[in-house]
């Protein structure tokens, strides 16, 4: 990972970091100096191999187990974060999953509640927690991780995850626009095809072969790749970027 950016003195929250893109952006943010609250649901083994694989490349790091779906767990991840770490100045609202995929005469109500909980009440929650010390400060800055789905509505059975990564992309504009007059940022990615566990769950090869057809530059990307962009947005070479969500793709859809 290169230094391109400067996070020395900063306070990174990453959602979802245990795995995939968190973990590579929470190593990205770690590795340009920023001091990294990695939270995680379930997978603590793979929330505590990130923390290990940061403090052995001489940065801090804590592991904060949390159910970012509720206020209350919310609450608590961010009072240790900052109790551990210091007031919080760049979120990262990775969290999320398809869960299973479902076609409109499978999918129940409480399985859509439960994704659009994961997905984007739980964005909602983090951005609420952090917003105060953020607009008091004057300083701050947001991620949120949509998806290529929430552009396209996604693939056949889908569309409880896609709804909620296009509401991503609407909420960050409208949270751009109201926390921009404070100083602080708030900017989107939607990344297309990861090589993530997402796709091992929940792709079968021959679809990703399917998808890699459709994909200009030929092959899926890397979290490393979309954790360099998250980097970029949190940094000041982003500085007049607010409400932007940024295609990272391959050219597989070009808005």
């Amino acid at each position: 990972m290169s230094n391109s950016f400067d996070f020395n003195g900063k306070v990174a929250l990453v959602t979802g970091a245990s795995s995939g893109i968190g973990r590579a952006a929470a190593k990205a943010l770690a590795a340009n100096g920023a001091r990294v609250a990695i939270n995680f649901h379930r997978n603590e083994a793979g929330a505590e191999a990130t923390r290990q694989e940061i403090i052995a490349d001489g940065s801090s790091a804590i592991a904060i187990q949390a159910d970012v779906t509720q206020a209350s767990g919310v609450q608590s991840l961010v009072e240790r974060t900052v109790a551990e770490l210091g007031p919080i100045d760049i979120l990262v609202n990775n969290a999320g999953s398809l869960i299973e995929r479902l076609r409109i005469l499978e999918l129940t109500e409480e399985r859509w509640d439960e994704v659009i909980d994961l997905n984007l009440k739980s964005a909602f929650l983090c951005c609420r927690a952090v917003a105060a010390s953020m607009m008091e400060r004057k300083a701050g800055v947001i991620v949120n991780v949509s998806s290529i789905a929430g552009r396209t509505g996604g693939a056949l059975g889908s569309i409880h995850y896609s709804t909620a990564k296009g509401g991503l992309i609407t909420f960050t504009k409208g949270l751009a626009k109201e926390l921009a007059p404070f100083g602080v940022r708030v900017n989107a990615i939607s990344p297309g095809v990861i090589d993530t566990r997402y796709h091992e769950q929940f792709s079968t090869p021959e679809v990703m072969k399917s998808y890699v057809a459709g994909i200009p530059l030929g092959r899926v990307g890397t979290p490393e790749e979309v954790a360099e962009v998250i980097c970029f947005l949190a940094s000041d070479a982003a500085s007049y970027l607010a409400g932007e969500t940024i295609e990272i793709n391959g050219g597989m859809f070009m808005d």
